[in-house]
């Protein structure tokens, strides 16, 4: 018999060991969760007194500026907003200068220049501020000391008004003062110095053009002075056109000679000396139109038609070339024009403000918070546990 209840026993004996083991877990969690209270609510107690009474003071300096080109068109221009300015086709001309401007002003090479005018990493390290607000160790590497050094700096730009808010937290009035305004003188030069690089690589690139422009038509010029100096030829169109009127001209002659023969009376004979002086004289105007004709053109290149033709070459190449030197000429000096007035104005809409009065940390504001933050944390911590418990029993 007592074999026949072993089965019944030992079921019951593994209900027995598994709802121990949900208690044993049960109680696990409820310890858990009682020290999770137990954290959040030392957290909001120190957390409090720390807000209004530990934290340092930080002042908060801000400035507005916006750049402004001393090439741009004079007279009023709007910036419209960019929802507006997209739909008319109309962009403000500044937009991307204060976008750069943003970028280098919350750059690591403005940190790297602020620390050496104002030793930053002593600034915000100081033995005599808070342990939390502070920077740990003046020492910090570079990268820690640049994410620590945005937690105390804002730079926007604002699309809709084209303008650019600079904000600075230190520890007290004067260095936040003096650090915006320095990021703002930086900046204007940061910003001219790239134009000015920009203007000058335009520079320099027409003022190669003009050299090489002028020694081409130097070279053109003089290749033109020696096949003259060759040719023992100033101008070969001209001795062209004069050989064309010399020919006209012995045509002419031609003419009259033969006029003359023919008048005379059919009576006299071919052997007459006024007959065969006349014949000779059309014979010899023929032998000169002839000789005047073959210098002018002939099958060989030694003629005056190719003559002239290489000299109106050369011509154009020279002509061409004093075209290409006066654009260049003109380029550079609209270029070096255009690099005198592409500078760049920091105009302060706002000047950076000294700070009378710490507006950092917002004390109330942040106890207040993490008072609610803690009590809604234990709220649902307790919430949960409830749950738990109640899937226990």
């Amino acid at each position: 018999m007592s074999e026949s209840f072993l089965p019944r026993n030992s079921g019951v004996t593994a209900r027995l060991g598994a709802l121990s083991g949900r208690c044993k877990n049960a109680l696990f969690s409820v310890k858990i969760f009682k020290l999770l209270v137990r954290l959040v609510v030392a957290y909001t107690i120190l957390s409090v007194p720390y807000w209004l009474l530990f934290a340092s003071d930080r002042y908060v300096s801000n400035a507005l500026v916006v750049i402004q080109r001393t090439n741009q068109v004079s007279g009023p221009q709007v910036n419209l907003p960019p929802s507006i300015a997209g739909l008319g086709g109309a962009s403000n001309p500044n937009s991307s200068d204060q976008l750069l401007l943003t970028q280098y002003l919350l750059s690591l090479d403005m940190l790297l220049k602020l620390d050496a005018e104002f030793d930053l990493r002593s600034h915000y390290s100081g033995w005599s501020h808070d342990p939390i607000s502070r920077m740990l160790f003046k020492n910090e590497p570079i990268e820690w000391f640049y994410q620590y050094w945005l937690s105390r700096v804002v730079v926007e730009y604002d699309e809709y008004n084209g303008v650019v808010n600079i904000e600075v937290q230190a520890y007290d009035a004067k260095t936040a003062r003096e650090i915006v305004e320095f990021m703002i003188r930086e900046g204007e030069a940061q910003m001219n110095l790239i134009s000015h690089q920009l203007a000058q690589s335009q520079v320099d690139f027409l003022t190669n053009e003009v050299t090489v422009t002028h020694q081409r038509l130097l070279d053109d010029t003089q290749k033109m002075i020696d096949f003259q100096n060759h040719q023992g030829l100033v101008a070969p169109g001209t001795t062209a056109q004069s050989l064309n009127a010399l020919i006209d001209h012995l045509e002419a002659q031609k003419t009259a000679v033969r006029t003359q023969l023919d008048s005379l009376p059919s009576t006299l004979n071919a052997n007459q000396p006024i007959v065969v002086m006349l014949k000779k004289n059309i014979a010899a105007i023929d032998q000169q139109i002839a000789q005047r004709r073959a210098e002018l053109a002939s099958p060989s290149k030694k003629t005056l038609n190719y003559t002239v033709e290489e000299f109106q070459r050369l011509q154009m190449q020279v002509g061409f070339a004093q075209d290409l030197y006066k654009t260049a000429l003109s380029a550079l000096e609209q270029g070096r024009i255009d690099a005198a007035r592409t500078l760049k104005m920091v105009s302060v809409l706002q000047s950076p403000t000294r700070p009378g009065y710490p507006l950092e940390p917002a004390r109330l504001y942040s106890a207040l918070v993490t008072l609610l933050v803690g009590l809604a944390v234990i709220g649902v911590l307790k919430l949960t546990e409830s749950i738990i418990l109640d899937h226990v029993d």
